[in-house]
């Protein structure tokens, strides 16, 4: 696991921007402008720093190659969400978000190299805490919704589910209990939710989410699926 964004030395090559940014403390970010915070989805001041220390260090700043980062990480993660909250193509970002092939680079690596889902895992362990409970959860819940597959969906990937009478595809989802999100896995619909969920917690005791000696219990909904 790449070490925790808080934790990294070193002096600050910008002296003009008030974000606390990686790539505007140590990167060139500077050397593009702010932008000014006008949509529903861009982060708040307090979101900022909830999620800033939990950032992986990029590769460049542990001596992994690559050139220091040019725009604003706080920037980026508001691209994002905004592509996301809004479903609009990469192409389509505005103006005055950073480039979108920026964007879209910066969201492939983390993709690549598994960094959304340990930033995901940390925001998880992070909340967890705050509400008393230990950073890995101890049980799981594991439920599904079978939804109607579209004409356009290839007959490969889609099933029947006898019991939703739904031709389809099914969302497999394992959370704590809490709620917070552990895996999703989309299967064709006559999966069952035992066959998936076998699948899914042996990549996650693979990944070392769960299969800790404090591992106990896992909930299947009733009925036997």
């Amino acid at each position: 696991m790449p070490q925790l964004y808080a934790i990294v030395p070193g002096q600050s090559n910008s002296t003009r921007s008030q974000c606390d940014c990686l790539a505007h403390r140590y990167g060139n970010a500077a050397d593009h402008g702010e932008r000014v915070r006008r949509y529903d989805s861009d982060m708040t001041d307090a979101e900022w720093f909830e999620i800033r220390d939990l950032l992986p260090v990029p590769a460049w700043m542990n001596g992994k190659g690559g050139q220091p980062e040019a725009y604003c990480h706080r920037q980026m993660f508001d691209a994002i969400r905004y592509l996301v909250d809004n479903g609009i193509k990469w192409r389509a970002m505005p103006a005055d978000f950073p480039a979108w092939d920026r964007v879209y680079a910066f969201w492939r690596r983390w993709r690549d190299k598994g960094l959304v889902k340990e930033f995901h895992d940390r925001l998880r362990a992070r909340v967890r805490e705050s509400e008393g409970r230990n950073a890995e959860p101890t049980a799981a819940i594991v439920d599904s919704q079978s939804i109607r597959g579209a004409a356009s969906v290839p007959a490969a990937s889609r099933g029947f589910d006898g019991a939703k009478k739904t031709n389809g595809r099914k969302r497999h989802v394992i959370v704590d209990c809490l709620g917070l999100l552990l895996m999703v896995l989309v299967t064709p619909a006559d999966v069952t939710d035992r066959d998936a969920a076998c699948g899914m917690l042996s990549h996650l005791v693979c990944q070392g989410t769960v299969g800790s000696p404090r591992w106990r219990k896992v909930d299947l909904p009733a009925g036997g699926q």
